[in-house]
């Protein structure tokens, strides 16, 4: 019995999160024992390159010292305490010293936790129901963002779910990403019943997708023209694009601000948090309900801050080796694929990174220009470079993430794995 048949009989589909397992693609997942610096290390002990990053959290690779040694220092005091800890005023203080807009934040357990509660929060404070959000980003699994939803939701072709119940998406108003346009037509049929915009800044659900000119600050002139709060998804581009996220990097003020991923330092967390006058309204300082056991579990504090202070201390000289490795990795691929006549797009911000097979010369700036990619040139090259032994995310929609432990040696195996798999097909 293979290891995927074995998952299948316990867990559904034989996962824990639906991409993992490779519908995108077709195949078995690989499954895995160990991660070590820029590697995957899978349970038969074959090594891969690792593009996944876990999704996102593991901007210096699989286990860092730093990182290791706040968990085994925190482990050695408790694994859960269910009460106030320093640690997590220490990480509250430390990321709200690096958002400009963020002058509280509160911590939860996942990235869904904090759009959900972010929502809630921005329903509360205006009074109105209705929200806008964009095709092709995903902000969790919460029922009422389960609408034109990206990444996994895209990857297995369920554009909602069964059981969301049509009077939760009523409210869910949606517009196509990068198209000021559509938004403006939105509020102008429904400004005055409209709670919030939330947008991920740098879109990572749908590949790479950057916004173009303009887009953000008109999503920011609109909103508080019209008297809605605008939510920023960082989960994934939070203090990974730059320091403090994208918000800093467009310098945007959102009023509000949804974390995970690279804050938890590889551990799951989840936190939101904005101006102060919004967030004294979040129970028990105001009458907005939003509770978790775990919220703040001192593990993921303290991978978190371990991972956060050392990037604050270090971070023009992290942030300009992830731009090089970036950049020479997507120049790599470009070459490869003009050597072999196969139109190839890249898209990256910072140590994000987007591939589209369609025609370099037209930017990819929506859900619909992803859909028109060649999705089964992706499937055969993603085999191609498994075999080869770099292991990408196991779909189109996602974006391959690089870490400070992804040398000149990893970038050059994986150009040479594409270059490999390009002849094949």
């Amino acid at each position: 019995m293979s290891f995927m048949e074995r998952a299948a009989r316990v867990l559904p589909g034989g996962v824990s999160s639906p991409v993992r397992a490779f519908k995108g693609v077709g195949g078995d997942p690989v499954f895995v024992r160990a991660g070590e610096g820029a590697y995957l290390i899978a349970e038969d002990g074959r090594r891969y390159v690792d593009y996944i990053g876990s999704y996102g959290p593991l901007i210096f690779g699989h286990r860092p010292p730093a990182v290791v040694k706040a968990i085994e220092e925190a482990l050695s005091r408790g694994t859960s305490f269910g009460a106030p800890t320093l640690a997590e005023v220490e990480l509250g203080e430390l990321i709200c010293s690096a958002l400009p807009g963020m002058d509280m934040v509160r911590f939860v357990n996942s990235g869904t936790e904090a759009t959900m509660s972010a929502l809630r929060l921005a329903r509360a404070a205006t009074g109105r129901d209705k929200f806008v959000k964009f095709e092709g980003c995903y902000h969790g699994h919460a029922d009422a963002f389960l609408v034109a939803a990206g990444s996994g939701a895209a990857t297995i072709g369920v554009p909602s779910s069964p059981g969301v119940p049509e009077a939760v998406t009523r409210h869910t108003l949606v517009a196509p990403y990068n198209d000021l346009a559509a938004v403006e037509r939105l509020f102008a049929e429904h400004g005055g019943e409209v709670a919030a915009v939330i947008v991920e800044p740098i879109a990572g659900n749908m590949s790479v997708v950057l916004p173009k000119d303009g887009f953000l600050e008109g999503l920011r002139e609109l909103t508080a023209r019209h008297g809605a709060l605008l939510i920023f998804d960082e989960v994934m581009t939070g203090f990974r694009v730059a320091w403090g996220g994208a918000q800093v990097h467009y310098a945007i003020r959102p009023d509000l601000t949804t974390l995970g991923k690279v804050i938890g330092g590889g551990l799951p967390i989840g936190a939101y948090g904005g101006r102060r006058e919004l967030m004294e309204r979040i129970a028990p300082a105001g009458p907005v309900y939003q509770a978790g056991t775990l919220s703040g579990n001192p593990l993921a504090v303290a991978a978190g801050h371990a991972a956060l202070t050392y990037l604050e201390q270090h971070a023009p000289a992290v942030f300009a080796q992830l731009e090089r490795t970036t950049a020479d990795l997507a120049a790599g691929l470009e070459r490869a694929a003009r050597g072999h006549g196969v139109p190839l797009r890249t898209q990256r911000a910072g140590s994000m990174l987007g591939i589209f097979f369609a025609e370099a010369e037209r930017p990819v700036e929506n859900l619909d220009d992803v859909n028109a990619g060649d999705r089964e040139t992706f499937k055969r090259v993603f085999h191609g470079m498994l075999r080869a032994g770099v292991h990408l995310p196991p779909s189109p929609y996602e974006a391959w993430f690089l870490s400070t432990a992804h040398r000149d040696e990893e970038i050059g195996k994986t150009v040479a794995a594409f270059d490999q798999a390009l002849a094949e097909l």
